[in-house]
C-alpha cells in the first residue's frame, strides 16, 4: 500500500502544480481586455450563430471554473466572470464550450462515446477501488475464489473509468482547437490575444492529461497487486 500512497501523492501533486497553473494563466489573460469588446456571453452566441445552432441557449453559473456545455439539455454553461467579461480569458473559455456544441451538433463520434459511458461511469467509478480492495483482503492476489471474481470486477469498473479519462482527451482537445480556429478564421480577437487564448487552453487541457495519466497508473498498480500475487 505505501507504493499507491506515494503513487497518489506524487500524481496529486502534479495536479495540483498544473491546476495552480491554469488559475495563474487565467488571471493573466483576464486582464487582458478584448479590442472588439464583446463579452464571453456574446463570443458564445457569435460562435453558436455562425455554426448554424439555434437550439443551444448561453446561461451564467456560480463559481470558479465551472464552464461546461451540457449536452442534455443543451445549454453552455459560463461561470459568471467568464459569462459577463471581456478579455481573452472569457473568450477562450467561451468558445471552447461552444466547440463541445458543435461537436454535439455534428455528432462527433468521441463526444457520443463519451457520454454514452457517462451513466455507467457515475455508479461505478464510487466503487470500483473498495471492491478491488475487497477482493484482494478476500485473497484476489492468490486466485482464491470470490475474492478473485470481486477484484476482478473492482478492475473492470476501473477499467471503465480509465477509458472515460482517455475518450475525454480528444473530445476537450477537439473542442480548443474549434474555439481557436473560429476565433482566428473570424477576426474575434486580434494576434495577442489569439496566443493568450491559445496559452489559456491548453493549460486547461493539461489537466485532462494529468487525470488520464492518474487514471491509468491506478489501474495498473491494482492490476499488478491482484495478478502479480499469482503463480
Amino acid at each position: 500500500m505505501l507504493g499507491y500512497y506515494v503513487l497518489i501523492g506524487a500524481i496529486a501533486l502534479v495536479s495540483w502544480l498544473v491546476s495552480n497553473k491554469l488559475k495563474q494563466k487565467f488571471a493573466f489573460y483576464s486582464k487582458r481586455q478584448l479590442q472588439n469588446g464583446m463579452s464571453g456571453r456574446e463570443i458564445a452566441e457569435k460562435m453558436l450563430a455562425d455554426h448554424g445552432i439555434a437550439d443551444v441557449e448561453v446561461i451564467s453559473v456560480r463559481g470558479q471554473l465551472t464552464d461546461h456545455y451540457n449536452p442534455k439539455n443543451k445549454t453552455v454553461n459560463l461561470s459568471e466572470a467568464v459569462y459577463n467579461q471581456r478579455n481573452a480569458a472569457a473568450a477562450a473559455v467561451a468558445a471552447h464550450e461552444v466547440g463541445h456544441a458543435v461537436q454535439h451538433a455534428q455528432a462527433y463520434s468521441a463526444l457520443q462515446m463519451r457520454s454514452a459511458l457517462v451513466p455507467v461511469v457515475s455508479v461505478t467509478s464510487g466503487m470500483s477501488q473498495w471492491l478491488v480492495i475487497g477482493g484482494l483482503i478476500m485473497g484476489a492476489a492468490a486466485g482464491v475464489g470470490m475474492g478473485y471474481w470481486v477484484a476482478v470486477a473492482g478492475l473492470v469498473f476501473m477499467g471503465a473509468a480509465t477509458l472515460f479519462s482517455f475518450i475525454t482527451l480528444p473530445v476537450e482537445y477537439d473542442a480548443s482547437n474549434r474555439a481557436l480556429a473560429w476565433l482566428k478564421n473570424k477576426h474575434m480577437v486580434s494576434q495577442q490575444e489569439y496566443e493568450g487564448a491559445e496559452d489559456a487552453l491548453k493549460w486547461a487541457a493539461r489537466t485532462y492529461l494529468v487525470a488520464a495519466i492518474g487514471a491509468l497508473a491506478s489501474l495498473l498498480y491494482w492490476a499488478l497487486q491482484v495478478f502479480g500475487g499469482r503463480d
